[in-house]
Formats: structure tokens, sequence, C-alpha cells
């Protein structure tokens, strides 16, 4: 008989389960501190380094956590001088990074999986492309090119998937075809996607970089050097984590 007022109870004492990923108990303290006025808007907040010696986390978690930031407008990233709080959350919206951190892959499962992937693909890739597959690729990988050396990242960010999709294309096996899609549609999430822009291709002269290596992968394909395009692929994936865990 008092099952449902001690259960009535209950439901206005309980709260919501917190978040359990790292960096999203790394941006909740973020988001508290700038509440309180501890990290005023306009100002720069500690290095990465200060922030995860701080909580005890690693820079990586601190990264994501700062990159679902960005993503959300709360914090702005400014190459070469550092994260800044760019406005203070109101009501609901102290939640938007945490959903965003909650729901969607964490950057380091997208680059393991991909790592895991992208070199199995190139591979075959090399083995099995047509001469119209790597005509292809190669128009795609000139315009990268181009739009890398402009600076453009919203715009090459776009054909770096395309890239990827005509890669899986050219192994000519529809299963890879259709997990590449799945795998490329993850490089659109929020906190990945900022974190590429913010970290990984923040200057012109690394956004050509990771472009040049697009093009190590092609002209081994275009040899059909499977190893060679293998190994060029996993340098890719290994040059981003390192900046991730940097």
């Amino acid at each position: 008989m008092t099952a449902k007022p001690i259960r009535e109870e209950m439901s206005q004492l309980i709260q919501p389960v917190r978040p359990t990923k790292v960096s999203a108990q790394v941006a909740e303290q973020i988001i508290r501190l700038i509440k309180e006025g501890v990290f005023k808007v306009g100002e720069r907040l500690p290095s990465e380094k200060e922030l995860a010696e701080l909580m005890g986390v690693s820079r990586a978690s601190v990264r994501e956590a700062l990159a679902a930031l960005e993503a959300v407008g709360i914090v702005e990233a400014k190459v070469g001088r550092g994260n800044f709080v760019r406005r203070s959350p109101t009501g609901e919206e102290e939640s938007e990074p945490l959903v965003v951190l909650e729901s969607e892959a964490g950057c380091l499962e997208i680059m393991e999986a991909r790592g895991a992937f992208d070199p199995v693909v190139a591979s075959l890739a090399a083995r099995y492309a047509t001469k119209e597959d790597v005509t292809k690729l190669r128009g795609i990988y000139e315009a990268m090119l181009s739009l890398a050396r402009a600076n453009d990242f919203e715009r090459y960010f776009s054909l770096d998937k395309e890239f990827h999709c005509a890669l899986a294309e050219a192994t000519h096996n529809r299963l890879i075809i259709a997990v590449m899609k799945l795998l490329v549609e993850t490089m659109d999430q929020k906190v990945y996607r900022e974190f590429a822009h913010n970290f990984y291709m923040n200057t012109p002269k690394e956004l050509e970089r990771v472009a040049e290596i697009h093009g190590k992968v092609l002209e081994a394909i275009a040899a059909g050097d499977s190893r060679a395009a293998a190994r060029s692929m996993k340098n890719h994936w290994d040059r981003m984590r390192k900046v991730y865990e940097a």
C-alpha cells in the first residue's frame, strides 16, 4: 500500500545519472567554472596541459571536452593563442556539450576504427582499382590539395569524405563500400569535426600536409603497390592519434 507514495517521493529526490565519459566530466567542470566566473567571457582558458594536471585526466580527454565546447559555441579555439571563453551558457544550454559527448562516438573510437579499416581498404584498392577509379581519385585529390592551399577547411573536409568513399569503391567490394560509408559519416560528428579543425588540421600548412598524405596513398594505388598504400594510410591515422594524445 505504501509503494506508490515511496516511488513518488523517490522520483522527486533521485537525479539523472551523470555522464560517465571522462571528457564529459571535464566539460562539465569547465562549464561550472565559467558559470561561477572563474573563467570569464573573453578570457583565455588555462592550457590543455594545465587543465589536464588540475583535473587529473589525460590531455586527450581535455581536447575532446574542448572540441565539444567549441562545437556548441561556448569556447572558441584561436590558432596559436589557445582556447577562449566565448559565452556563458544558460539553462538547458549547460547540458548541450555533455549530450554531444555522450551521444557521439569519441574521437579515439573513430580513429581506432578508421585506423584498423582504412589501411586494408587502401591495400585492396591498390590491387583492384581500374584506370577509371584512379582518374576519379586523382581528380578528388587535386581539388583537395587546391582547397588545402587556400585554407578552405569546410570544402576540403567534404572532399576528404568523398576521397575515402571513392577509395572504398575502388575495391569493388560491396560490403567494404557499405561499411566505409558508415565510417565516413562519423566524420560529421561535432566533436570529431571540431577536433580535426582545431587540432589536426588547424593551420594551412597542416591542412596541406594531410592532403599530401592522401596523395601518397593515391600514387601507391596508381602503381598497384598495396603495401605502400596501406602504409601511407596507416601513417595518416597514426599521425592523427599522436596529435590527439599529445
